[in-house]
C-alpha cells in the first residue's frame, strides 16, 4: 500500500516537471539560440574593445608596439666537399660519415674511381659551412668556410680548389639521425687560408687546415621575413591593417608594371615581408623604419605628431627615434627633416640627413660627408646613406672621400660607390682569371694604399693608379709563380714554373697593377695574389699602406658636447649596435646574433614569436610555436653524430682557440699605421713531383663534377 502511494507521488512529480519544462520552452523557444548569439556578440565586442584601445590612445600606436620580426637569424648551411689541386698535402680520409656522404655524392655525379681520387695526396675531403642571411635574393653570393676533419690525413688546403657541392640545412631527428633539408646554395672556388698572413709555427699549421671561399656559394632560394602580431591583438582585421599600412609606405612594381605591396597578410597573426629596393643593402634600417610606421592615424593626429617630432629631433636623446618615425611617414616629413639640418648639434643633423637620404632627398649630403670625415661613430651609417642617393653630388663626395688619410674611410667610400653603381667609370673593375676576382685601380690623390678583402667578395683595390713596387723584391704568387725585381731595376720579371709544362716569363713595369695583371694571366688565383701582396708588404716593397677588410663599424660611442662645446666623458652615447650594421658592411656571422636588450635582436622564428606572445596574457601557445622548425645540427669533426644544437649558437670548433675559417675578422680600423713591416728571405718556386698525379688532376675531376646535379632528398 505504501509502495503504491510512493509510486503515485513520483509519477505526479515527474509529470509536473515535464509539463513545466515544455511550457517554459513554448514561452522561450529561442533561449538556447540566444545564448549562442550572446557568446558571438561577446567575441565581437572584444574586437571592438581593441579598436577603442587604438582610437583612444593619447600617442599614435606604432607597428613595433604590437608586432615583432621573425627569421632574422642567419641559417646555417652545411655540406661535405672535395678539394683538388693540392701539392701533396691531401690524403685519404678515414672511414666516417663524412666520407660516406662524399662517396655517395661522387657516385651521383658519375665520377669514376671515387676511392682512388680520395686516396690521392693532391685531394682532400673538407667539411663546409655557410651562413644564409635574412632577406637575401636568389642568385646572391655568400662566403663558404671549409675545414679538414680531425680524423683526415690532409695537412693543408693551400692552393686548393673546392669543387661544386651542395649546401643544405640539417636537423637531428631522434630515432632517425641526421637528416637533410632543402638545398639552399651551391659552392665552389679557390680557397683562401690565413696561413699567408703569418704567425707562429703552430698557428700557421692550424691555419692551413681551414680556409674560406669568398663569395663562393650561389644562393638558390630567397629568404623573406615574417611579422607576427601579439596574441592579445591578433585578428584578421589587424593583420590586414598592418600589411596595408606597410604597403602604403613601401611598394614596388613587378615586371608587368603592376604596383605591389612589400607586405602580405597570411593569417590573423603572420605577415610576410619583402625587402624594398632602397633598403636592399641595409635591411636592419628597413626593419627599424617599419617598426616606426603608425598602426592607425588620422590626418589631424599625423599633423599633431609631426609637430611633436619636429621638436624631438632637436633633442639628442630623442633624435634617432624621431628621425625613424619621420622617415616612416614618407615624403610629407621632408620639410621637417630639412629643418633639423640646422640643429646646433652634429648628432641631430646626422639623423636628419640619413633619413632624408633614404627618402631620396639630397639636402643632407654635405652633413653626411662631414660625418664620414669627422665622426667614426657615424661613419658606417653615413656611407650607407650616401650609397642610396643616385645623384652626381653624392658621387663627387664619395670620390673625394677616397683620398682621405684613414683606410676605413677610403675603402668605405669605395664600397658605398660600388654599391650605388658598379659600372661607375671611376671605380670600374678589371675582371681577372675568368672573372673569379676583380682588380680596381683608382686615380686618387691621397697617399697610395693597397686593400684586399677576406670576406664577401674577392677584390683588390689600389688607391693610387701609378703606385709602384720598391726594388729589390723576391716574392711568390701561389705555387710556381715567381715575381722578382733586381736591385736598381725598372722592370719586373714574372715567371711560372710547372712540372710537365714549358716555363713562362713576362717582363712588366714596376706598377703594382701591371704585376697583378701579369700574374693573373699566368693563372694566379685570388689567394695567390693576396699571398704576393702580403709578402711584398712584409718586405717593404709596397709604397704605402696595406689594409685588409678596413670596414667602418656600427656600435661605436659618440661623445655628446655640452653647451660650451666641451666633451665630458659621462655624455657618451652608443650609435647603433654592431648587429645592426648595414649589410653592405657585413660583420662576421658569429656576431650576427643580437643582444637580448636590442629591439631587433636576431632570433629564430620560434624564439621571436615566443618573445611576442609572452607580452600578452593569452596562455594558449601559438600555432607557429607548435610548428617551429627543428634546431640545426651537424656532425662532429670525426664524422660521428652529435646531439642537436640550438640554431642561435653556431657550432664551435673542438680545438682550442680555433676560428671557424682560420681567417681573421674585419680589422679594427684606426688612424694608427699598420704593423711594422718585416723583411723576408728570397722564396723559391715549389716544383714538387706531387704535381705529376694524372688521376687526380683538378681539370680531369672538375670536368666530371656535374654542376647541374640535384641531390635526392632524404625520405
Amino acid at each position: 500500500m505504501i509502495s503504491g502511494h510512493r509510486f503515485c507521488w513520483s509519477l505526479i512529480v515527474l509529470l509536473a516537471t515535464t509539463g513545466f519544462c515544455a511550457t517554459h520552452m513554448a514561452m522561450n523557444p529561442f533561449k538556447f539560440g540566444k545564448s549562442e548569439k550572446s557568446k558571438a556578440a561577446s567575441e565581437s565586442k572584444s574586437e571592438e574593445e581593441i579598436e577603442d584601445e587604438f582610437a583612444t590612445k593619447t600617442e599614435t600606436p606604432l607597428i613595433g608596439t604590437y608586432a615583432s620580426f621573425a627569421g632574422l637569424e642567419p641559417v646555417v648551411l652545411e655540406g661535405v666537399g672535395l678539394v683538388v689541386g693540392l701539392n701533396g698535402t691531401g690524403g685519404d680520409p678515414a672511414p666516417s660519415q663524412f666520407r660516406s656522404l662524399l662517396l655517395e655524392d661522387m657516385k651521383r655525379r658519375n665520377v669514376p674511381n671515387p676511392n682512388q681520387i680520395l686516396a690521392s695526396p693532391n685531394t682532400a675531403l673538407v667539411v663546409i659551412k655557410a651562413y644564409l642571411p635574412p632577406l637575401i635574393e636568389k642568385g646572391a653570393t655568400i662566403d663558404v668556410e671549409v675545414k679538414i676533419p680531425e680524423s683526415a690525413q690532409a695537412t693543408s688546403l693551400e692552393g686548393g680548389y673546392l669543387l661544386d657541392c651542395d649546401l643544405t640545412e640539417h636537423a637531428f631527428v631522434p630515432g632517425r639521425g641526421l637528416l637533410e633539408g632543402h638545398t639552399f646554395a651551391k659552392a665552389k672556388g679557390p680557397i683562401l687560408t690565413s696561413s699567408v698572413l703569418g704567425g707562429s709555427k703552430s698557428e700557421v699549421e692550424l691555419q692551413k687546415r681551414m680556409g674560406r671561399v669568398l663569395g663562393g656559394a650561389t644562393v638558390l632560394r630567397e629568404r623573406d621575413l615574417a611579422i607576427f602580431l601579439r596574441n592579445d591583438v591578433r585578428s584578421v582585421r589587424n593583420s590586414s591593417r598592418i600589411a596595408e599600412a606597410i604597403g602604403i609606405r613601401f611598394h614596388d612594381y613587378d615586371k608587368s608594371g603592376i604596383k605591389m605591396s612589400m607586405a602580405e597578410a597570411k593569417t590573423d597573426q603572420k605577415i610576410i615581408l619583402k625587402i624594398h629596393p632602397t633598403y636592399r643593402e641595409n635591411y636592419p634600417r628597413y626593419l627599424q623604419v617599419i617598426r616606426s610606421i603608425a598602426f592607425r592615424e588620422t590626418t589631424v593626429t599625423r599633423r599633431v605628431r609631426l609637430q611633436k617630432l619636429a621638436k624631438d629631433i632637436f633633442e639628442p636623446d630623442k633624435a634617432e627615434s624621431a628621425s625613424l618615425q619621420l622617415e616612416a611617414v614618407g615624403k610629407d616629413a621632408i620639410p621637417t627633416l630639412k629643418g633639423a639640418l640646422e640643429a646646433p648639434l652634429l648628432e641631430c643633423q646626422f639623423y636628419a640627413a640619413v633619413a632624408l637620404a633614404y627618402l631620396g632627398d639630397t639636402s643632407g649630403v654635405d652633413v653626411l660627408e662631414k660625418c664620414v670625415r669627422e665622426e667614426p661613430a657615424f661613419r658606417v651609417f653615413a656611407l650607407s646613406a650616401l650609397s642610396t642617393i643616385e645623384d652626381a653630388e653624392s658621387y663627387v663626395k664619395l670620390r673625394e672621400l677616397m683620398s682621405e688619410p684613414t683606410a676605413e674611410t677610403r675603402y668605405g667610400a669605395f664600397r658605398a660607390m660600388w654599391t650605388a653603381s658598379r659600372e661607375e667609370p671611376f671605380i670600374r673593375g678589371i675582371p681577372l682569371k675568368d672573372k673569379q676576382y676583380q682588380l680596381h685601380v683608382l686615380k686618387t690623390t691621397g697617399q697610395p694604399m693597397t686593400h684586399v678583402t677576406l670576406r664577401t667578395r674577392p677584390e683588390i683595390v689600389l688607391f693610387g693608379a701609378d703606385q709602384e713596387f720598391i726594388a729589390p723584391m723576391y716574392a711568390t704568387a701561389g705555387r710556381g709563380i715567381m715575381v722578382t725585381i733586381p736591385p736598381g731595376s725598372r722592370t719586373v720579371s714574372v715567371a711560372k714554373f710547372a712540372v710537365g709544362q714549358a716555363d713562362e716569363r713576362k717582363e712588366t713595369s714596376l706598377r703594382v697593377a701591371d704585376v697583378i695583371y701579369a700574374a693573373a694571366e699566368m693563372g694566379a688565383s685570388y689567394p695567390d695574389i693576396v699571398q704576393l701582396l702580403v709578402q711584398a708588404n712584409r718586405q717593404q716593397n709596397l709604397p704605402g699602406e696595406f689594409a685588409m677588410d678596413a670596414l667602418p663599424k656600427a656600435g661605436r660611442f659618440y661623445s655628446r658636447p655640452d653647451a660650451d662645446g666641451s666633451l665630458p666623458a659621462s655624455r657618451k652615447a652608443r650609435v647603433g649596435r654592431e648587429n645592426l650594421s648595414p649589410n653592405m658592411f657585413p660583420i662576421s656571422p658569429e656576431k650576427a646574433i643580437g643582444e637580448e636588450s636590442d629591439p631587433l635582436a636576431l632570433k629564430t622564428d620560434a624564439e621571436s614569436l615566443k618573445a611576442v606572445t609572452q607580452k600578452s596574457d593569452a596562455s594558449e601557445p601559438s600555432p607557429a610555436d607548435k610548428n617551429a622548425e627543428p634546431s640545426m645540427a651537424s656532425v662532429r669533426n670525426d664524422g660521428s653524430e652529435k646531439k642537436p644544437a640550438s640554431r642561435k649558437t653556431p657550432e664551435k670548433s673542438s680545438e682550442k682557440n680555433e676560428p671557424n675559417s682560420g681567417l681573421p675578422s674585419q680589422s679594427e680600423p684606426d688612424d694608427s699605421p699598420r704593423a711594422e713591416k718585416q723583411s723576408s728571405s728570397k722564396p723559391t718556386a715549389d716544383r714538387s713531383a706531387a704535381d705529376d698525379e694524372p688521376d687526380s688532376s683538378s681539370e680531369k675531376i672538375q670536368s666530371r663534377w656535374l654542376p647541374a646535379f640535384k641531390r635526392t632528398p632524404v625520405k
